[in-house]
């Protein structure tokens, strides 16, 4: 295995520069474009602190890319109730939380909403399934009916309601539930 060169694919794919992985993993740039070209090898603790940078794990990193599951089924969901918020969040992709995104099936009963979540970078995505859902951004509000999509910054307090209830996917990044 080359382990630079796959080192190098995981920081391109997370956005860093050498000198940024360099930096958080404190090391130099040099020995990061050493490493990469598979020029040196790095020591086990090293290259448990750069994957941890990258975030993934030593067995994550050596394990063969056939081990990732692909596709996931209903008893692959993670699920969540909340009889307060009368609403359900369904984490369609378990550990989503290491990607870039996190998407989730959302079923908002009559009266339900999301939690009211507080400004924060990145991006949020919905489809609507079933019913019809009132989007809170700020003191805005849009409606979206299912076949509708809707996207925006997070950067106002947002959150998601819902009068007769509804369903929906509903993608985040970074991930923030």
């Amino acid at each position: 295995m080359e382990i630079g060169s796959k080192i190098k694919e995981l920081r391109i794919a997370k956005g860093l520069t050498q000198e940024e992985l360099a930096d958080r993993a404190e090391l130099s740039k040099g020995f990061i474009s050493q490493l990469e070209r598979d020029l040196t090898s790095p020591s086990i603790a090293t290259l448990a602190d750069i994957l941890q940078c990258l975030g993934i794990s030593v067995a994550e990193f050596f394990a063969g890319d056939s081990d990732e599951q692909v596709v996931f089924r209903s008893d692959d969901y993670f699920e969540k109730e909340d009889m307060e918020l009368d609403s359900k969040i369904e984490w369609i992709i378990p550990n989503a939380q290491k990607n870039m995104m996190e998407p989730i099936r959302l079923t908002l009963k009559a009266g339900g909403e999301t939690y009211p979540d507080n400004p924060h970078e990145g991006e949020e995505f919905g489809y609507v399934l079933k019913g019809e859902v009132t989007i809170h951004l700020g003191k805005q509000t849009f409606a979206a009916r299912a076949g509708e999509s809707f996207y925006y910054k997070p950067e106002k307090k947002h959150y998601i309601s819902s009068r007769r209830g509804a369903r929906l996917i509903w993608v985040s990044t970074p991930p923030s539930f």
